[in-house]
């Protein structure tokens, strides 16, 4: 094989003869110098000389046509290969090389409820982090000595294609998915004898956020292999939590289309709508624009009071109120791309024109995030940025009449919990509460109020992927108890928030990596008062 690196009219050409076979790997440093030069995806479509490899074009990849980002298979074997690497370097777990195979179990399709009709399939998210696979009912192994892939298909009555389409051969799998072998899944255990499998590593955690455990790898044969159950879930984990330069064009693709589509929602907004009428805009944007037929939770569009409520939009409240003159909204809502979310919050007027109280408070959260964006980077650790956003915020608060005393004491007493119930953000990828937050070796939670909330506590690395949202929420029972408290009520004034009453919330939620020298924001909406109002009045 010889390769050969040269600039050409201020671009790198890859010179390759070699095998198809090593031509799809090679894709993933390709990728990764062209992140390295700031070189975009679309100038790879110019190398067609003779001699040249168009290796983008040829790659297996995800696509949704148009003009949505191809995402290559190439991102999820290097996926597979860090892993690897990272099993291989712990040194406690060396005895488990040598015939040892990671086996993930992929997602399953879920019935409504009794019914024969499926909700929208979506991939277990482990199982996407390594093969990158749309279909149900699959599974994977990778060998942990030699790194090659093996990916397992549900063998489908033929009858299927009456419903499905063509049914898809192992080889079209192999071809698509950029895998080593493909076989069926009825043949899992046979073919891990063949290769002389000795221990299994599956799937065996609980989310620190949700507190569910992963769900079992079971399949017909699995008692006759040793499973280890320790040393997998910590392992990709780590892995997750740092992002791959093809990973990071995936999120800022996510990022820059729900971007887009809150832009669109905040200029066609007006008094008298329905919220949901502001989720069906975002909703249609992402898919028809951006090609993701997913949205990465359900969207929170809520309006006046319900502006205060975090997780409004459920299924009691499904963003069904009725959007009023001098209403503050507060719209959270993210697309989702080759399974990578994005999740982005704006607050801005109903009406276009902020009022001298909504500037107030939404400045104070604004001063919080600014706060934030130029203090990240690596070394820093996350608890110290969310009380740094909570410190900035508290004091334009007491600037504003609303409290008063020292804020140092206020963060002691857990005042700062009261206007913000939540932690500053948390680690995004394919998951949007992503894995990783708190793992072993890592800070854990703390119990004390005021950073308890935190969804980490991770000191910053070059690759996490973030997001940062302080917000500032009137919640009457927040202010009730706080009122009632004889700490904290000596630092609240009440005649002052008594006129906040009803007024709901301000977030403001931006998409962060963290690179070697501080942040790239990934998330470009109009932020400042009068970007808004200049915005939503053009």
């Amino acid at each position: 094989m010889l390769i050969k690196n040269s600039a050409v009219a201020g671009r790198f050409v890859l010179r390759v003869f070699s095998s198809s076979r090593t031509l799809n790997h090679l894709c993933s440093k390709f990728i990764q110098i062209e992140a390295a030069t700031n070189w975009r995806k679309k100038n790879l479509k110019t190398c067609t000389t003779s001699g040249l490899i168009q290796l983008y074009v040829k790659n297996p990849h995800f696509w949704r046509r148009s003009e949505t980002l191809k995402v290559p298979m190439s991102l999820f074997w290097d996926n597979r290969q860090r892993l690897v690497s990272h099993l291989k370097a712990k040194p406690n777990e060396t005895r488990w090389i040598p015939g040892t195979f990671i086996v993930l179990q992929g997602g399953v399709e879920v019935p409504f409820n009794d019914t024969d009709i499926q909700w929208p399939f979506r991939q277990e998210s482990f199982f996407q982090w390594c093969f990158g696979v749309e279909e149900p009912g699959c599974y994977g192994a990778i060998d942990v000595n030699t790194g090659a892939s093996i990916l397992f298909v549900p063998r489908l009555p033929p009858e299927y294609a009456i419903w499905q389409g063509k049914l898809h051969t192992l080889d079209d799998f192999k071809k698509r998915y950029d895998v080593d072998e493909t076989h069926y899944t009825d043949e899992i255990a046979s073919v891990l004898k063949e290769k002389s499998a000795q221990a299994l590593l599956t799937l065996n955690g609980k989310n620190s956020d949700s507190k569910l455990t992963t769900r079992e790898t079971i399949f017909d044969g699995i008692g006759e292999f040793r499973v280890d159950l320790e040393h997998l879930y910590p392992a990709i984990c780590e892995c997750r939590v740092i992002k791959s330069p093809q990973e990071i064009e995936v999120l800022r693709y996510v990022c820059k289309i729900s971007s887009e589509a809150h832009k669109i929602v905040m200029r066609s907004m007006c008094p008298g709508i329905p919220e949901y009428k502001a989720e069906a805009w975002f909703l249609n944007y992402v898919y028809a624009e951006g090609g993701c037929r997913h949205v990465s939770y359900t969207c929170i569009c809520g309006s006046g009071h319900n502006s205060s409520i975090l997780h409004y939009g459920h299924a009691g409240a499904p963003n069904n109120k009725v959007i009023q003159d001098g209403d503050m909204c507060l719209f959270d809502m993210g697309g989702n791309y080759c399974g990578y979310a994005a999740d982005i919050t704006c607050s801005f007027p109903a009406n276009g024109k902020f009022t001298e109280d909504q500037k107030l408070i939404y400045n104070s959260v604004l001063k919080a995030r600014d706060a934030v964006i130029a203090a990240a980077k690596p070394g820093v650790a996350w608890i110290d940025m969310h009380l740094l956003a909570n410190k900035v915020m508290l004091i334009s608060l007491k600037k504003g009449g609303l409290l008063v005393g020292d804020v140092e004491d206020m963060i002691k007493a857990g005042l700062n919990e009261v206007f913000q119930p939540h932690g500053l953000g948390h680690l995004l990828g394919l998951d949007v509460h992503d894995v990783g937050g708190y793992l072993p070796g890592h800070p854990e939670r703390s119990k004390d109020a005021g950073v308890r909330k935190l969804r980490t506590a991770r000191t910053l690395l070059a690759g996490m992927v973030l997001t940062v949202e302080p917000g500032c929420y009137f919640v009457d029972c927040l202010l009730d108890a706080a009122l009632a408290d004889p700490i904290q009520s000596k630092f609240l004034v009440p005649e002052q928030l008594q006129r906040f009453r009803g007024f709901g919330g301000v977030r403001i939620e931006d998409d962060i990596l963290i690179t070697e020298t501080g942040v790239e924001n990934m998330t470009d909406v109009p932020r400042t008062v009068e970007e808004i109002e200049n915005f939503m009045q053009s």
